[in-house]
């Protein structure tokens, strides 16, 4: 039994790789796969069967020209059948729900934002109204709900993956929002939610897998503070999938308020209405909500640094003070080989920068801190719906076999079953 588990892994892990491959680089013929996948043409060969037959890919004849050095029949490509299956990914921001409908491709073919208002939605209205979200959607995308086999939720604050619940967060009124179980009563396919962060660093995995692999760990700040952990080449998300929640531990006991309701987490020094508090020199008990902050504070605030206003440069200095202990936190426990820095309030690194090293240099003893790389990248939203896309992708290209098909996949063969690309 444990000899025929082995074999359906590493047959599902190459089928994976087959997939992906052909995600990434568009049609193929069956020798370049080989050539790329570093598969065996027997492994290669029993796997495209497979997904013909599951009717995931499809085969077409090239228009190459004729030369005295090619004979006979063009070289038949294979390629994803994009139309083969539809996931829906969701990312749930202060009154926002953004939908992106995604196919096998991993193509967004149709994307809509729907507002609702955060002040007022708990854990007993929000469910019904982000099921009719997602009706409207598909109804607007002409997509029948049965061809959708995944859904996949992002959400700011703190998200326990295990449960299916928002536990907290400042997109809502309430806190224990649930997500997961809601929708998988009102619709057929199979549904997650994860903190965002998560998927800015799936994103990055996704998109350049030979920079962002192994151990690294991103930091948004932002609206809040979050944090996204790849430890040992796979996302950490802890026993409940609340792991990794930077911006709500502790900078300082009693300190500044936090919106959570805490008071001291860094949260309450990094993130934009921190900011704008530190500047306008308002009380550190100030409520988070009474502050004008969010994208268009934050410009203002970044506007005054550059045109050397005292009060904007030391919110910022003493705002990186504050990420230089965080980072050194992370730093000892974690031994990352990268830390990646982004979200909207990056536009504002070069003023932090020299107060965010010194805090570190503070905090971490030299030996330490000089492991790891450290990258600072522009905020794009579109890292979030990525992430989503990768996740439903990989947990797609191993355990989907086709709609509609009565073909099995068959049993692995000899000189199949020992094979695992590198």
């Amino acid at each position: 039994m444990t000899r025929k588990a082995d074999r359906d892994q590493i047959r599902r892990q190459n089928r994976s790789i087959v997939l992906q491959a052909l995600r990434r680089k568009g049609p193929m013929a069956r020798i370049d796969l080989g050539q790329l996948t570093r598969l065996s043409p027997a492994t290669v060969t029993a796997i495209t069967s497979d997904l013909l037959d599951q009717r995931l890919i499809v085969s077409l004849e090239t228009d190459e020209p004729k030369t005295p050095q090619t004979r006979g029949r063009p070289r038949t490509l294979l390629q994803l059948n994009p139309d083969a299956v539809y996931t829906i990914g969701i990312r749930l921001s202060v009154n926002n729900i953004d939908l992106s409908l995604v196919n096998f491709a991993g193509d967004v073919t149709y994307g809509q934002r729907t507002h609702f208002d955060s002040a007022t939605e708990n854990a007993a209205t929000f469910p019904a109204l982000l099921i009719s979200a997602i009706q409207a959607f598909l109804e607007e995308a002409d997509i029948d709900a049965e061809r959708v086999r995944e859904i996949g939720v992002a959400a700011q604050g703190v998200v326990e993956t295990e449960t299916g619940l928002v536990s907290w967060s400042p997109a809502f009124a309430g806190r224990k929002i649930p997500i997961v179980s809601p929708l998988q009563k009102a619709f057929s396919a199979e549904c997650y939610v994860s903190n965002d962060t998560n998927m800015i660093t799936e994103a990055l995995h996704w998109s350049d897998p030979a920079r962002y692999s192994g151990t690294f760990a991103v930091i948004m700040l932002d609206y809040g503070v979050g944090m996204g952990l790849y430890l040992n080449n796979r996302l950490f998300s802890g026993a409940s999938g609340t792991a990794a929640e930077f911006g709500h531990a502790n900078h300082l006991p009693g300190g500044a308020l936090c919106r959570c309701g805490k008071r001291g987490c860094l949260e309450a020094y990094l993130s934009d209405y921190a900011l704008v508090r530190a500047a306008l020199h308002l009380p550190d008990t100030t409520d988070p909500a009474s502050i004008k902050a969010g994208v268009e504070g934050l410009a203002r605030l970044i506007a005054a640094a550059g045109s050397g206003d005292e009060n904007a440069l030391k919110a910022f200095y003493e705002a990186g003070r504050v990420l230089g202990y965080g980072l050194a936190r992370v730093v000892a426990m974690i031994d990352p080989k990268r830390v990646v820095l982004t979200g909207a309030a990056m536009r504002a690194f070069s003023f932090m920068e020299k107060g965010m090293w010194e805090g570190l240099e503070e905090a971490l003893v030299e030996d330490l801190r000089s492991n790891f790389s450290l990258d600072v990248m522009p905020w794009n939203e579109d890292f979030i719906r990525t992430g989503l896309i990768a996740q439903s992708m990989e947990r797609l290209d191993k355990d989907f076999m086709g709609h509609g098909s009565d073909v099995t996949e068959r049993a692995a063969r000899p000189d199949e079953a020992e094979e695992l690309s590198a």
